[in-house]
């Protein structure tokens, strides 16, 4: 069997480095905002070619936290994608303001920018774009369009760590950048993580001050706040995992190859651009009769996933807050399969998927 995702294998090369710094962190004594989160922060910012990195608990409060630091009116209108997960549209909603739907391209699932104009209103304050499974959204429209208009933009780079359009880094077009490092993630850590990064020196000092309880200074609460802080376990295991990730982007790219020189021409495969690096974090194929095609696929031994099987307006807490027809997102969360491409998969397995895939029943090559 060819699993989806496996996390044991693909921390297995690092075993000796993940324990010696658990290790390391569990005698110093010190397991909150210590010098593995500062230091962490530091690489990760260098990374991201950044000024500031301001680690929390989880994307979903890198989110949260970044769109509450923009400190707009509230109710203020925020435009998202149609299709993006879940958390992005929580995020808005708990911070006070209203998500306005905008349709994805079908190709990339990413936010469609010649749509933008269409949702605009006078109550629009920021756009809030979701780099899909790796793949940068078209930014130096987005960002322009956001300049004319006067809009913030938060980007949620959950799935995007590395990713780049027209050379320059997701997270670096807007405000912020907001990372999950949930395990499953391109940089994975054990458990839950978050960070936002930002160039804006005002705006990290109250994002600081925001995760602490509003506090700096022990017991000097300047802000609302909230707890929200990496721990130094999850900082330290991100410091080994960060030094890899190169070579996990590399390997996944490597694997994203395979697939696009053998997957067949009627499978509806990720749209490529010159402008874009993409990192995978998944890849996502589009097919009609996708949950045939995934059980086939599992009677076959092999994987798979479905990123999302339910819209966000389809999901029953979101009924009689979002409205309006979606069917660009209905159609990708009806037709999305992702198939296997991890750190822990080797390219014999991503080749096997391909010729398990070539060798489709007729049925399902017609329904394409």
């Amino acid at each position: 069997m060819i699993e989806y995702e496996s996390l044991a294998q693909a921390n297995r090369a690092l075993m000796e480095e993940l324990e010696a710094v658990a290790s390391r962190v569990i005698r110093s004594g010190w397991y909150i905002l210590g010098n593995e989160v500062s230091s962490f922060e530091a690489e990760f910012a260098a990374f991201a070619e950044s000024k500031h990195c301001i680690s929390v608990a989880n994307g979903l409060d890198a989110l949260i936290l970044s769109i509450e630091a923009l400190d707009l009116p509230k109710g203020s209108e925020i435009m998202v994608a149609s299709n993006t997960y879940i958390a992005t549209i929580l995020a808005i909603l708990r911070a006070g303001h209203k998500p306005v739907l905008v349709e994805p391209e079908r190709e990339t699932f990413n936010i469609d920018p010649e749509r933008l104009p269409a949702a605009l209103t006078r109550h629009t304050q920021a756009i809030c774009v979701t780099h899909l499974f790796g793949k940068a959204c078209r930014m130096t429209e987005i960002a322009a369009f956001a300049s004319e208009h006067g809009l913030k933009v938060i980007e949620d780079c959950a799935q995007s760590h590395g990713a780049r359009y027209d050379g320059k880094l997701t997270g670096t077009f807007g405000v912020a950048g907001c990372f999950s490092f949930y395990p499953t993630k391109n940089l994975g850590a054990l458990g839950d993580a978050g960070a936002i990064v930002t160039d804006d020196d005002e705006f990290a000092d109250r994002l600081r001050h925001m995760r602490n309880y509003g506090s700096k200074k022990k017991y000097e609460n300047v802000y609302i706040g909230v707890n929200s802080r990496l721990d130094e376990m999850q900082a330290a295991f991100l410091r080994v995992k960060l030094r890899h990730l190169d070579q996990v982007t590399e390997h996944k790219r490597a694997l994203a190859g395979i697939y696009f020189a053998n997957l067949p021409n009627w499978l509806a495969q990720p749209l490529r651009r010159p402008a874009e690096y993409d990192v995978f974090h998944i890849f996502g194929i589009r097919h009609p009769a996708r949950d045939e095609l995934r059980q086939w696929l599992l009677d076959n031994g092999v994987k798979t996933e479905i990123h999302y099987p339910i819209a966000p307006h389809r999901q029953k807490a979101m009924q009689g807050i979002l409205s309006g027809d979606y069917p660009i997102a209905d159609e990708l969360h009806a037709t999305e399969l992702s198939l296997p491409i991890s750190a822990g998969h080797s390219k014999d397995e991503i080749e096997r998927v391909c010729s398990l895939l070539a060798a489709l029943p007729e049925k399902l090559k017609l329904a394409a």
